[in-house]
């Protein structure tokens, strides 16, 4: 067995310790909350679509597996804007509401 002594590392400083130190804050995890909605499918099972993230969407043949993949959705969504140097989005107030409309229909 070999044995190596090893002195205790030097402390990072200019642009190696911005360097660390932006790269330690874009490691740090965040947690994001968004609205999903979710519809029975005409062909069965569920869609899940995500307003606030355009395009981000899925469907699972439960609501409980259609929630895993909207999960893992958002997670991919989100993971490619941040590799393309996008921002993240944040979800702002929403609402849901149902509005009746007229509409003359032929007999």
């Amino acid at each position: 067995m070999i044995c190596r002594r090893f002195s205790a590392p030097r402390p990072l400083v200019g642009a190696a310790s911005t360097f660390y130190n932006e790269g330690m804050k874009r490691n740090s995890a965040r947690s994001f909350s968004y609205s999903v909605f979710y519809e029975q499918a005409s062909e069965g099972g569920y869609v899940a679509f995500v307003p606030a993230l355009p395009g981000c969407h899925t469907q699972g043949e439960s609501l409980e597996e259609t929630e895993r993949n909207v999960k893992e959705a958002i997670a991919l969504y989100l993971e490619s804007l941040l590799a393309h140097g996008e921002a993240i989005p944040e979800e702002g107030q929403s609402f849901q509401g149902r509005v009746g409309v007229p509409v003359s229909v032929p007999a």
